[in-house]
Order: structure tokens, then C-alpha cells, then sequence
């Protein structure tokens, strides 16, 4: 049986039209359809039930160590209210899940893939000590509040917010509700994503969403966004067969770390070069690309895959994702492929397709 998040009666109330998603039943647009949210949330504010994701905290004086040997980032460099993206690495290098971690005043706080949960929740219990203390926070919903206008709403409601930069967070409160709050976000706009007790979600949801210049999004523009913006989707860009040095995430490994899972692999990768590479696909067509179209040379020679693919609402044309061969990873080389009985071209572009706007 499919799960709801405590927002579900609001998402109905507001005309979402409700969908199976990561086992939860979640708006996939609302009235005014996916285009409208998704220039919305890129001219003014959008809001975001994001409540399925996983949420868990962990405590204990070794902590940051631990899951440092867990990961290939810097957690131990991590200061007070500071926040990570990374990711879960298997032996083999791929990708367990790609998570945010954030030291807290309680101890440190983890934001997971809901698709992921389970698996990432019986990883961590398995591979951390009895030193560590492992909490499941699944009373807590979670919202993110995305746009150029998002700074205006929160300052309103938490004026402390105004000081954060990106990927830093704080603990505050609204109308009297405690809350968890950072600067961070999916889509590539400056924005914020707010923890709160699933027994005040509702009540906070509608504080926000009566604001001036803020709409509901669903999960149809939250995905053109964060493509927009060349973010990776768990089960696409990111699983336990791409390494990071496929995913151009080799940014994320902290120098002269080589003790996390995978990292002989990924490192040799890294020197090396690997065989197939992350890309972003500018579609010479009308029709859009999408995941699972294989792509072909002019010798009709396969080089690659299609990993994500929709309609751009901010470009007015089709992009995609892919993974491509090295050989054919160059910005501006064109490659074929067929969708249905349409032979199309598509470019190599790098990413972002548009520029992020992080407050730095």
C-alpha cells in the first residue's frame, strides 16, 4: 500500500494530481500544469513537499570519522551547522546513494534518496560502530522552499536565515514551530530546505504557501529543474554500477582519502580517465529524448545512453543526460539516435545547461 506524506489532504485541497512515486503517493503537477511551476520556481518561489525523502540522525564522539570511512569526503573537516553533499560508495565504487550530511548541535543529520531508505538505513547500521547511535527520524517531514524569491519568504518567518550561505543551516523556530533549517536545494536556484515535526507540517505548509509570489510544484518540474540545472537522479545518473568518475563527481573525494569503499577503483578511474562520461545532450528536434534511447555514431556504432531526458521549459527545447564513450564526451560532437521512427541529432553541451545561483 502506498504511503502519504502528512501534506497529502493539502495536495488534494490544491488539485494535485496525485501519483506512485518511491512508494509514497505524491503530486506530480497541480492545476496550472508542469511549464507554469516550473518557470514559477525559476522567476519567483516554489514550494516542495519533499516528505518521503529519509531523514536520520546519528550521535556518538566518533561520528564524523566513521562516516567518513564511509563516504570519500571531508565529514571530519565539517563545521558546526555545515553541510556536505556526497555520497555511499559499495566496494566496487558505484554509488549507494548520494546523500547531504550536516553537523548539528545534536549530532549529525543525514538526508536520504527515498527510493534508497531501507537499504541506505541497513548499510549505516551494519557498518557503523556501537560507538555510534543511529536514529531514524520518521516523524519529521520535510519541505524545501526553491527560487530568486525564497530568501524574501523565509527572511519573513526566520530572519536568521538571511546569513546562511549555501549548504549551511540552523536551528530556529516559525510561528512558534521548531524547525531545522538550510540553504540548499535541488534545483539550482538559491532556496532552503526546512525539517520540521510531522505534527506541524500542515500548519507551517499553509503559513508558506499563503505568502505572496509562492506556488506548489510537483514532482514533473522538480525533475526538469534539477535537470536544467545538471543535477544527477538517483536510479539515472547515479547507481551502484557508475562510479564517480564516470558522474564527474570526483570533486566530492577529499585529497589523499583512499580508505573509503571502492576508492582503488575510482582512484584508478580518476588517472586513467574513464571509459564513459556524464554529459549533457542539446536535442535537435522538437521531440524530446528520453531515458533509455541508446545513442549511435554515424558508423550506427552504439556510444552511449540516454540517462534523462524532458522538455526544457527555461530553454524552450528537449535536453537530456547521458553517458557517453570517452571518444565522444568533447563539448559540440553530434550523435544520433532514434525515437520511434525519428532518426535525431543531438549535441554534446557541458553542464550546467543553466547557471547556478547559489548564495556562495
Amino acid at each position: 500500500m502506498l504511503k502519504r506524506t502528512p501534506l497529502y489532504d493539502l495536495h488534494v485541497e490544491l488539485g494535485g494530481k496525485m501519483v506512485s512515486f518511491a512508494g509514497y503517493q505524491m503530486p506530480i503537477h497541480y492545476v496550472k500544469g508542469t511549464i507554469e511551476e516550473h518557470l514559477h520556481c525559476r522567476n519567483q518561489v516554489g514550494f516542495f513537499d519533499v516528505s518521503h525523502m529519509g531523514q536520520a540522525l546519528i550521535i556518538g564522539d566518533n561520528t564524523a570519522a566513521e562516516l567518513e570511512k564511509l563516504t570519500p569526503s571531508d565529514i571530519v573537516g565539517l563545521k558546526p551547522w555545515q553541510q556536505k553533499y556526497t555520497v555511499l560508495t559499495n566496494k566496487l565504487g558505484g554509488v549507494i546513494d548520494d546523500i547531504i550530511v550536516t553537523q548539528t548541535n545534536l549530532g549529525y543529520m543525514l538526508t536520504i534518496n527515498a527510493a534508497c531508505k531501507n537499504k541506505v538505513y541497513d548499510h549505516l547500521r551494519q557498518n557503523l560502530s556501537h560507538d555510534c547511535e543511529f536514529i531514524e527520524l520518521a516523524d519529521q517531514a520535510l519541505f524545501a522552499i526553491q527560487g530568486p524569491k525564497a530568501a524574501k519568504v523565509m527572511q519573513n518567518f526566520a530572519p536568521v536565515t538571511a546569513e546562511l550561505k549555501f549548504l549551511h543551516s540552523c536551528s530556529t523556530e516559525i510561528a512558534d514551530i521548531p524547525c531545522f533549517i538550510s540553504r540548499s536545494g535541488y534545483t539550482g536556484e538559491d532556496g532552503f530546505e526546512i525539517s520540521v515535526a510531522q505534527q506541524f507540517a500542515e500548519r507551517l505548509a499553509r503559513l508558506l504557501l499563503n505568502s505572496p509570489n509562492i506556488e506548489p510544484i510537483g514532482l514533473a518540474a522538480r525533475n526538469s529543474l534539477r535537470l536544467e540545472a545538471g543535477l544527477c537522479l538517483y536510479g539515472h545518473e547515479l547507481s551502484e554500477n557508475i562510479s564517480l568518475a564516470q558522474a564527474n563527481l570526483t570533486w566530492l573525494i577529499k585529497k589523499n582519502h583512499t580508505h573509503f569503499p571502492g576508492a582503488e577503483k575510482i582512484l584508478n578511474q580518476l588517472n586513467q580517465g574513464p571509459n564513459k562520461i556524464l554529459v549533457g545532450l542539446n536535442v535537435a528536434s522538437k521531440i524530446p529524448v528520453r531515458d533509455g534511447a541508446i545513442l549511435y555514431n554515424e558508423d550506427t556504432e552504439q556510444v552511449g545512453v540516454v540517462t534523462s531526458g524532458c522538455f526544457s521549459p527555461s530553454l524552450h527545447k528537449p535536453i537530456a543526460l547521458a553517458y557517453v564513450d570517452r571518444d565522444y564526451a568533447k563539448p559540440g560532437t553530434l550523435i544520433l539516435t532514434q525515437v520511434r521512427e525519428h532518426k535525431i541529432y543531438v549535441s554534446v553541451t557541458s553542464l550546467p545547461f543553466l547557471p547556478h545561483h547559489y548564495r556562495k
